[in-house]
């Protein structure tokens, strides 16, 4: 094993927020602060730097523990439906906890090999870098600061999205200018919150942020009328606007503030577990694109002469091999949770209340952005 010296969550946040020069307190409310129009709030100091011992895997020694463990543990949202979110029951869903599970069928052949975290916005980084999960699989946005300061790497985006503003219809309000002089709802320790400030301050707009530790909060602060409007990536307002009593009586601005590639995420140092955790996304991008659903892998296995198909599912051996898994992986994943666009629709798709237009989670024979390298 291999270890350096890394910064606690304290530190890793102040350094987050001091970058994009836009600090905010991590209060359940915000004080009335503005944007002003013209000329942004110098920084505060960013808080004592804390030096903690974390560990980093070497080559191979994450699939060894996860084997041994006998299963995976996923950090996850819990607050999202669509993406992730836990039932009185117990019970995790979402196309985030399917990702796990896909995970977990290719590793094991088992979707039910894993043990869902759920973690907030604020615990989700630490998490990771203490070896606590073993993939962080939570709406979590790729950014540059995010992929060098935080002693992970993302893998390739699974959805990709922006982040919106939803209003009542009762407001009339229509533009991001509506809202001067207007406060508005977001969760703290995200882009969300740092792209709202940028966003209102290059447009001079002044505003009052209510800023609330976790999305159930924020959720409710915006539904007890505490706000005038409440901004997250477009995919969290529509999971918000399904689980309000009238969803009728919301709209989501036709307004795109920022880009938000949202994927999976595996610390740094263990190469081997990056590219499982990597080629599960390219598996279930390329079942859809070969159009291999559970329905009929079966088939398409027995018959199969394409030899990119022959590679995928096993039957012409050598992938598995060179993951460290079995020649069945992907074959176990595709039989098991499906493919990306059955992932998709089971918790996104437009029998769900969750529903969200593909658009650019469309493969790219369809105009979207869904590409996989091939399996050769």
């Amino acid at each position: 094993m291999l270890k350096f010296k890394a910064l606690s969550l304290l530190a890793v946040i102040g350094i987050l927020l001091a970058a994009c020069g836009s600090p905010a307190p991590a209060a359940t409310e915000s004080s009335a602060t503005e944007a002003p129009a013209t000329e942004a709030p110098a920084p505060a100091p960013a808080p004592a730097q804390t030096v903690v011992e974390v560990t980093v895997p070497g080559y191979g020694e994450t699939l060894k523990a996860v084997q041994a463990r006998g299963k995976i543990v996923c950090g996850v949202n819990a607050q999202v439906p669509g993406f992730g979110y836990v039932d009185s029951a117990g019970v995790f869903s979402g196309f985030d906890v399917d990702f796990c599970r896909a995970l977990a069928a290719g590793i094991f052949g088992d979707p039910e090999a894993v043990e869902f975290r759920a973690l907030t916005s604020s615990e989700r980084f630490t998490a990771l870098q203490a070896g606590e999960i073993d993939v962080l699989s939570r709406n979590t946005t790729w950014t540059l600061t995010r992929d060098t300061e935080l002693t992970g790497n993302f893998v390739h985006t699974m959805f990709y999205d922006g982040q919106g503003m939803m209003v009542t219809v009762e407001s009339g309000f229509a533009t991001l200018e509506d809202l001067a002089g207007g406060t508005i709802c977001v969760q703290t320790g995200t882009t969300t919150e740092l792209n709202l400030a940028d966003v209102m301050a290059s447009r001079g707009i002044e505003y009052t942020p209510a800023v609330f530790e976790d999305s159930n909060a924020t959720l409710a602060a915006y539904a007890e009328g505490r706000c005038d409007a409440i901004t997250t990536d477009k995919s969290g307002l529509v999971s918000n606007r399904a689980s309000l009593p009238d969803p009728a009586a919301h709209v989501i601005m036709d307004v795109t503030m920022s880009k938000e590639p949202l994927g999976p995420m595996v610390r740094h140092g263990d190469d081997q577990w990056f590219d499982i955790v990597q080629w599960t996304a390219f598996a279930l991008f390329t079942a859809e694109e070969y159009d291999i659903t559970s329905a009929n892998v079966d088939d398409v296995k027995a018959s199969a002469t394409d030899p990119n198909i022959m590679r995928l599912l096993g039957t012409e051996p050598g992938m598995g091999t060179k993951l460290g898994l079995s020649e069945e992986w992907a074959y176990n994943i595709i039989k098991l949770v499906g493919n990306y666009e059955e992932v998709y629709n089971r918790n996104l798709g437009p029998d769900t209340p969750t529903y969200i237009p593909r658009g650019f989670n469309s493969l790219y024979t369809e105009g979207g952005l869904l590409y996989a390298p091939p399996f050769r």
